[in-house]
């Protein structure tokens, strides 16, 4: 077969600022996925649009070349509305865990299609997996069953959906290229669209202990991902989010699923409560209720029922008792005063080395393993007050986590600026 390109050559146009046809972009797409174009050559690529950027035609274009790598998921044949929401990933973000029944609780279909953590990042998946029976994988046929039975599901995305994002994905990992607002945005995007919800809801973090470290690069990125949903035919919206500390009172797998159930239960900490609500407002919005009181279903019940059938769905036992580590470590205050700085990137460095996070997508994690917040941003502590608890079964890994998050605290005289938890939305 002859190849309709020569791949130095487009590694060359895009090296030297010029754009990318369309063209290109299908091709060399395709001839990565089918091995034609090697893992040398497509990092080459990956940097020079890492360092030359695209434009927003070049990035609709290698999205769509992305989705058209894999299958397309369809469900229309379900008799009621579909969206999603998508992270863009943070500390204690367990957002998705009471997002996703809170939203079905009103008769709207949830497919959540997440994926594992990798860093200091948590993944969906691994927190669910600390449930007794709970298992991530769920068959085509069966995700519609539970969609139009029950309304919500979080599954591990299916090998056929952009398996070209996944393979780029592996190489910008170990390449310095993840952090490319044109690649990102492919990224997520593609695997939303091929995914096949009809409208989608971004949270977009923002501080240290995100992609995006300040607020203009993540309005920049939240942009190009709205206008590439409503380009492709999805409604789209996204809301601009602090990770400047970390999401509640708790860093990892089993202790966020408690969490969960907490703010399901109508209690739970106030900015879980508030990003979740928020996010399920503008997610029923999207569905055609705009008058929906999410409130009201944390407070009735009618999410609690919801999540009962999510986890029983998937095999999980929703009262069966989540894991608890072997051992503990409190880190107490040094003095009096008010905590002035909780840094997001520190605690989940320090929850990754606790052994809640992986450093490679096949290495294991801890369901137990983790760090809980007594004391949060802004309140006041006094000398030998309990700060944080850290929690793992290996002991030996308390040294090494303890000299990054107590770098990460800091205890001041004076009571800090509150906290501003969502920025703005991008319509």
């Amino acid at each position: 077969m002859t190849e309709a390109f020569d791949v130095v050559d487009v590694i060359r146009t895009k090296r030297d600022c010029q754009e990318l046809s369309p063209e290109q972009i299908a091709w060399v797409i395709d001839a990565y996925t089918r091995g034609v174009v090697g893992d040398e050559q497509m990092a080459a690529l990956n940097m020079a649009v890492f360092l030359n950027g695209m434009n927003r035609r070049e990035i609709v274009d290698w999205t769509q070349a992305m989705i058209n790598s894999g299958d397309k998921m369809s469900f229309d044949s379900l008799s009621k509305p579909t969206v999603d929401k998508h992270s863009t990933g943070g500390v204690g973000d367990k957002i998705t865990l009471p997002l996703g029944p809170l939203v079905s609780s009103f008769g709207v279909a949830v497919p959540q299609l997440s994926g594992r953590g990798l860093g200091h990042t948590g993944g969906t998946l691994d927190k669910l997996e600390s449930i007794p029976g709970w298992k991530a994988e769920v068959s085509n046929s069966r995700l519609m069953e539970i969609l139009e039975d029950n309304g919500a599901v979080v599954a591990a995305a299916g090998a056929g959906l952009a398996p070209a994002d996944k393979k780029i994905y592996a190489l910008r990992d170990i390449t310095a290229t993840v952090d490319s607002i044109p690649l990102i945005a492919s990224s997520i995007m593609s695997k939303k669209i091929a995914e096949g919800t009809s409208a989608l809801v971004l949270d977009v973090k923002v501080g240290s202990g995100a992609f995006m470290k300040d607020l203009d690069q993540a309005r920049e990125l939240a942009q190009t991902m709205v206008d590439l949903g409503e380009d492709a035919g999805v409604r789209t919206r996204a809301v601009l989010s602090d990770m400047t500390i970390p999401l509640g009172r708790t860093i990892g797998n089993a202790l966020e699923v408690r969490e969960a159930v907490e703010v399901l239960a109508g209690g739970g900490p106030s900015d879980v409560v508030e990003l979740t609500c928020a996010l399920a407002s503008d997610m029923l919005e999207l569905a055609g209720m705009p008058d929906a009181d999410v409130a009201a279903a944390l407070q009735d019940g009618r999410a609690m029922d919801s999540w009962r059938a999510m986890i029983s769905a998937q095999g999980g036992d929703p009262d069966a008792a989540l894991p608890q580590a072997q051992h503990t470590h409190d880190i107490c205050a040094s003095q009096d005063g008010y905590i002035t700085k909780l840094d997001a990137l520190a605690l989940g460095v320090g929850s990754w080395r606790l052994g809640a996070g992986r450093a490679r997508k096949e290495d294991p994690v801890q369901a137990t393993a983790g760090i809980e917040i007594h004391t949060g941003y802004g309140e006041k502590v006094s000398r030998g007050q309990k700060i944080v608890t850290l929690h793992t079964d290996t002991p030996d890994r308390f040294e090494r986590a303890m000299e990054v998050i107590t770098a990460g605290i800091d205890i001041g005289m004076e009571k800090p600026a509150e906290r501003i938890l969502i920025h703005e939305r991008i319509y």
